[in-house]
């Protein structure tokens, strides 16, 4: 039994391999772990399982731990790397092949290939004959001494059952004979995931193992090893699929399935904390949001489904929406900046005043916000030089016949109105229709095409009084300009 193990601290990992962006199960899997960890006071473990070199991508173990801290999921030990590990994994392979456990195979890709072939062509399962198994001592010694490539294969019990209790599924039970003798050490020294991951659970006094359900036809190899080595069991959680709202494997189609994606699109890690803590676990109560301290209170094994976790990404746009507008206003403007900076409507290095406006802008369309970077295309109006028009509140608004009067008044008025806000503007502007014999809503309509290109948006009133009245101006001028243009070109 490891040291670690005696104390009963609960000991816990996320062992991701670096093959590319970490995508929604992988976070999915790490956050569950960290809920886990965190609600019985043990120990939340970053391990990388890097033995695969040829699907090994450059950065991103890096994208890893920057998704991992995203999200808050601090790790208490690590990162480990197994390659870092390798003598450790042929001590435990050469024992297992001292006390017959396991035994080197000496059989070459090509005959493999060709026995695959044969298997297949025989509509006979695929897999290995266990030749190298049932090899005499002297044939044995013979190929050593030749000096020839070998793995090491573990050689399972050929009948009778691997049985082992799941914490959420129960008992799960599986034939050996249907279990291949698997590699586990490969010819260039690199373990497998099954030896690496069994001899770094145990080293590491892992308690439970939580990962995802494809691993679970794997959980008999990795149970026969504990065995072939007496060492004691670490107790299995196999974590639900992910599904679409479709009931099809999580893909593109869905939406992103990087995980990475989601942090540029804008959401908060809040949202997405509470969002994956949901996907596929539940405290039976009738509610959907969250805070972190919460769920670590609630968080246990039993409350975790069999079943798959549907993947519901307009679930996600309203939770994140609602965080959103749960913002303070300062620390969401600090947020939208840099997506503000990037379309190029922010200065990199803003002015005071520029950020105080912009949080006055993005004030007025926090309602309407369910990710950050939804700031550009809702408030880019606000910061653009020139506008564009809607073309159908143009052909609608500016060919009306008192508008260009209207335009004229709205100039004159404004630029006398002190102060210039929301009341004045408003008994201003609805005086304005009185005196030209129309509804109040007949001159909102085009004076709002005419401030702001668009046919809706926040409140008409609230609106101007945000942009200023220089900018205001500025725009019904544009606009009587345009009128003015349009008036010309139009038959007659």
């Amino acid at each position: 039994m490891s040291e670690r193990k005696k104390n009963n601290t609960v000991r816990v990992r996320f062992a991701p391999s670096p093959t590319g962006s970490p995508h929604i199960g992988n976070i999915r899997t790490a956050l569950f772990t960290w809920l886990f960890a965190r609600k019985h006071g043990g120990v939340f473990i970053l391990r990388i399982e890097d033995t695969d070199r040829a699907r090994y991508v450059e950065g991103s173990v890096q994208e890893i731990m920057d998704s991992l801290r995203w999200l808050g999921l601090d790790w208490d030990e690590g990162p480990y790397f197994q390659s870092q590990r390798l003598p450790l994994y042929r001590e435990v392979a050469e024992k297992l092949v001292e006390t017959g456990h396991a035994y080197r195979c000496y059989c070459t890709p090509e005959r493999l290939e060709e026995l695959r072939r044969q298997q297949e062509a025989a509509k006979q399962p695929t897999g290995y004959d266990r030749k190298c198994r049932y090899l005499s001592d002297e044939e044995r010694k013979a190929l050593e001494v030749q000096g020839l490539p070998y793995v090491i294969r573990f050689a399972m019990p050929l009948e009778g059952e691997t049985v082992f209790h799941d914490e959420i599924r129960g008992e799960i039970r599986f034939e050996n004979a249907l279990i291949d003798d698997f590699v586990m050490l490969k010819s260039d020294g690199y373990p497998t995931y099954h030896l690496a991951s069994v001899t770094d659970d145990h080293d590491m006094g892992i308690t439970h193992v939580i990962r995802g359900e494809e691993w679970i036809s794997s959980t008999p190899r990795h149970v026969q090893i504990y065995h072939a080595l007496g060492w004691e069991l670490p107790r299995f959680a196999h974590l639900p699929m992910i599904l679409g709202t479709d009931r099809k494997k999580l893909s593109k189609r869905h939406g992103s399935v990087q995980f990475v994606e989601y942090i540029q699109q804008g959401y908060l890690p809040e949202a997405m904390f509470n969002f994956l803590a949901l996907l596929g676990w539940s405290a039976d109560e009738d509610r959907e949001l969250y805070s972190r301290e919460e769920l670590i209170e609630r968080f246990d094994l039993s409350g975790v489904q069999e079943n798959p976790a549907i993947f519901d990404g307009q679930k996600l746009l309203w939770m994140n929406g609602v965080y959103i507008r749960r913002k303070p206003i300062e620390e969401l403007t600090r947020l939208c900046l840099p997506y503000l900076q990037e379309a190029g409507l922010m200065p990199q290095t803003p002015s005071p005043e520029e950020v105080a406006y912009a949080q006055r802008v993005i004030a007025l369309e926090a309602e309407r916000m369910k990710l950050l970077s939804e700031v550009v295309p809702l408030t880019e109006y606000f910061f653009r030089d020139t506008l564009e028009y809607e073309e159908k509140g143009v052909r609608k608004w500016f060919t009306q016949p008192y508008v260009p009067q209207m335009l004229e008044m709205l100039i004159e008025r404004y630029s006398a109105l002190e102060p210039f806000d929301v009341p004045h503007i408003e008994a201003t502007t609805r005086a304005i229709a009185e005196e030209l014999g129309v509804s109040a809503a007949q001159v909102i309509h085009p004076t709002r095409v005419a401030v702001s290109g668009r046919t809706v948006g926040p409140g008409l009133f609230e609106m101007i009084e945000v942009m200023g009245k220089e900018r205001v101006l500025h725009r019904l001028r544009a606009a009587q300009e345009m009128v003015r243009r349009e008036e010309q070109n139009s038959p007659h």
